[in-house]
C-alpha cells in the first residue's frame, strides 16, 4: 500500500444554479483541482452523486463529465452512497492510488437539486430510507431525523432549544466562506422561532437542498511535492454501514455505523479522537451533529448537545465543527457534500481558511453519511 496525499482542490459556490447543467458544475470544481495540483490529465474520474437519476434524468455521469471536461478515455465513474456519495468517490479513488492501480485520481461530488419542486426533491432524498418500511409508509428524511430527536430529548432531557448552537455555529463560520450559500449570522431566538418542519425539527435544525460541486485530487505521497508544496496526506479513509431503516438499530440513539466507521479510521492512522484539531461532521440536522460527535468518541452518549451548550465546537474550542459552515449554512447539495467537507479540511491543514482558521491545526477528521446512518465514510487528513 502507499501513501496518498491531496494535491488539489476545487469547488463551486453552493447554491441554486438554474443555469448550471449538472455536468458544467462536476467540470468547473474538477477543472478548478486540476488547476491547483498543476495537472492536466488523471488516470481515473469517479464521481459521488445521489439523485441524478431521480432529479435530473441523468445517468452515467462519469462518462458524460469525463467528456464534458476533456478526458475522453479514462475510467470514469459514478458512485452512489446516499448522503455518502462523495466521500465514497473519494474512498475509492483512496483505493486505486493506494493499491497502485492509478497515480492521480480527480474524485468529484456533484448534485443539481434545486431545479425540481420541493415535493420532488423530497421524494428524490427519500430513495436513502428504506423503501419497503419508511419511504412507503410517508416517512422523509426530516421525519425520521424529528423521531430520532425527540427519542434524545425524551431520554437525556433536553429542550428544542438545546440545539440551537449548532445552527448559530454553522452560520456564524459561514459568514467568511466565499462559497457558502447563506452567509449570515442567526440568533437563539431566530432558532426558537422558525418555521416547523416536523415536531420538533424546524427550518434551522434542517440543512437547505443545494446545487454544487467539489473536487480533489489524489497522488501517491512520494509524487505529491512535485505538483505542490502543501500537500495533505491522506492518513485513514474507512467506511461502515448500519441497517438502512431505523426500525432495525440495534440501538436508535447509537450511531452504530458511524462509531464503527470512526474506530476504523482511527485504528489506521493511529490516533484517538483527543488527536483531532477539527471535525467536519455531517449536520444535515442538528440531532446527527449531536449523535455524531457522540458516535465518533468526542462526546460521551447523551453529552453532545452538552458540548455545543459549552462552546466547544466553536472555532476555538476543544472540538471545531462546521468550520467553515457546514451542511446547514454552506449548504448540503446531498451527494457533493462529502467533498465539500473534505476539501474544506484541506484548506485548514493548508492554512488557508482565512478569518475561520483553526489555529496549528495539523489532523482533521472529516465523515459523511448517507440515510441515518445507514453508510458512513470516515476521512482523517493529516498536514505534511
Amino acid at each position: 500500500m502507499r501513501d496518498v496525499s491531496i494535491i488539489g482542490i476545487g469547488q463551486t459556490i453552493v447554491g441554486e444554479h438554474w443555469d448550471k447543467s449538472l455536468r458544467e458544475l462536476g467540470y468547473y470544481a474538477l477543472a478548478a483541482a486540476l488547476k491547483d495540483a498543476k495537472l492536466a490529465r488523471v488516470d481515473a474520474l469517479y464521481v459521488g452523486n445521489a439523485h441524478s437519476g431521480a432529479l435530473s434524468d441523468q445517468e452515467n455521469v462519469g462518462a458524460m463529465i469525463a467528456d464534458f471536461a476533456g478526458l475522453r478515455g479514462v475510467e470514469a465513474l459514478k458512485i452512489e452512497a446516499a448522503g455518502a456519495s462523495a466521500a465514497a468517490a473519494m474512498r475509492l479513488g483512496y483505493i486505486a492510488v493506494a493499491g497502485g492501480l492509478c497515480d492521480f485520481v480527480a474524485c468529484v461530488g456533484v448534485e443539481k437539486m434545486t431545479d425540481q419542486q420541493p415535493s420532488t426533491q423530497e421524494s428524490a432524498l427519500a430513495m436513502s430510507a428504506d423503501g419497503d418500511y419508511e419511504a412507503m409508509q410517508g416517512l422523509t428524511t426530516v421525519s425520521l431525523n424529528a423521531l430520532l430527536m425527540r427519542r434524545y430529548m425524551h431520554e437525556y432531557g433536553y429542550t428544542k432549544a438545546d440545539f440551537a448552537p449548532f445552527a448559530v455555529n454553522a452560520h456564524a463560520n459561514a459568514i467568511n466562506n466565499p462559497f457558502a450559500m447563506y452567509r449570515m449570522n442567526i440568533s437563539p431566538k431566530q432558532f426558537a422561532e422558525a418555521k416547523p418542519l416536523a415536531d420538533p425539527i424546524s427550518m434551522f435544525d434542517s440543512s437547505p437542498v443545494a446545487d454544487g460541486a467539489a473536487c480533489v485530487i489524489l497522488a501517491p505521497s512520494a509524487l505529491a511535492r512535485e505538483f505542490t508544496d502543501r500537500p495533505v496526506r491522506v492518513r485513514a479513509s474507512a467506511v461502515a454501514t448500519d441497517t438502512v431503516g431505523l426500525h432495525d438499530r440495534r440501538d436508535l440513539l447509537s450511531l452504530d455505523g458511524a462509531a464503527w466507521s470512526a474506530q476504523k479510521a482511527f485504528a489506521a492512522a493511529g490516533v484517538n479522537p483527543n488527536d483531532i484539531d477539527l471535525f467536519e461532521l455531517h449536520d444535515g440536522f442538528t440531532i446527527m451533529s449531536a449523535l455524531s460527535l457522540e458516535a465518533a468518541g468526542f462526546a460521551a452518549r447523551g453529552k453532545g448537545v452538552e458540548l455545543a451548550l459549552n462552546g466547544e465546537i466553536r472555532l476555538g474550542g476543544r472540538i471545531p465543527i462546521t468550520t467553515m459552515g457546514g451542511m446547514k449554512a454552506r449548504g448540503n447539495p446531498a451527494g457533493a457534500s462529502g467533498l465539500y467537507q473534505i476539501v474544506e479540511a484541506v484548506e485548514q491543514l493548508r492554512g488557508e481558511a482565512g478569518a475561520n482558521q483553526v489555529a496549528n491545526a495539523r489532523l482533521a477528521m472529516t465523515q459523511n453519511i448517507g440515510g441515518s446512518g445507514a453508510t458512513v465514510v470516515t476521512s482523517i487528513l493529516e498536514r505534511i
